[in-house]
């Protein structure tokens, strides 16, 4: 079929493309994988990062033997992400094996220690048609990157796939004054 709309409780908005997560159309995507990502909480930087209020550290696959890289970032107060003198850290890496925790263990030695540690693993999708005869738009998951550059060349497909046009960025307004 082809989208006519969203429907919410008793509500329904009329509509003639739909864009979304795969969370919400789980009948047309396919599971592609795992991430595991751990958040942790510390009182101070990271180790031998010159005391570096926001840190990105890719460890790279070969170095610990792995199929993927493992991505470190830290924030602070600096990115408005955490209170004075609390740094908050992420760790996350495609799950290879059956123990994700053990997976992650070389980015968590980089950080010394460490006062609260949350731990998750999220099952990855992807869309199983591109959407241009549904008119139904889905996104892939968010995979384990730091850097949002696989989610923007998503988001770029995604345009493509639901306008048949490149993204063009000279028509991007950067400042109020280049809006006038």
């Amino acid at each position: 079929g082809k989208v006519v709309g969203v429907k919410s409780g008793g509500e329904v908005a009329r509509c003639k493309q739909v864009y979304a997560d795969p969370t919400y159309a789980s009948a047309k995507v396919t599971k592609s994988g795992q991430v595991v990502r751990c958040i942790c909480l510390m009182d101070h930087p990271i180790p031998n990062t010159k005391d570096a209020l926001s840190t990105q550290i890719i460890i790279p696959q070969k170095q610990v033997g792995r199929k993927s890289d493992i991505y470190v970032t830290m924030v602070s107060s600096t990115t408005q992400v955490a209170s004075k003198g609390w740094f908050t850290a992420m760790i996350s890496t495609n799950v290879e094996t059956d123990n994700p925790e053990a997976e992650i263990q070389p980015g968590l030695n980089l950080l010394g220690p460490v006062k609260q540690k949350f731990l998750q693993v999220s099952d990855v999708f992807q869309p199983l048609e591109d959407g241009t005869a549904s008119q139904l738009f889905i996104s892939k998951s968010y995979d384990a990157t730091s850097h949002f550059e696989t989610t923007c060349l998503d988001v770029l497909d995604i345009f493509k796939r639901g306008t048949g046009e490149e993204f063009d960025f000279s028509k991007v307004k950067h400042t109020l004054e280049d809006q006038e």
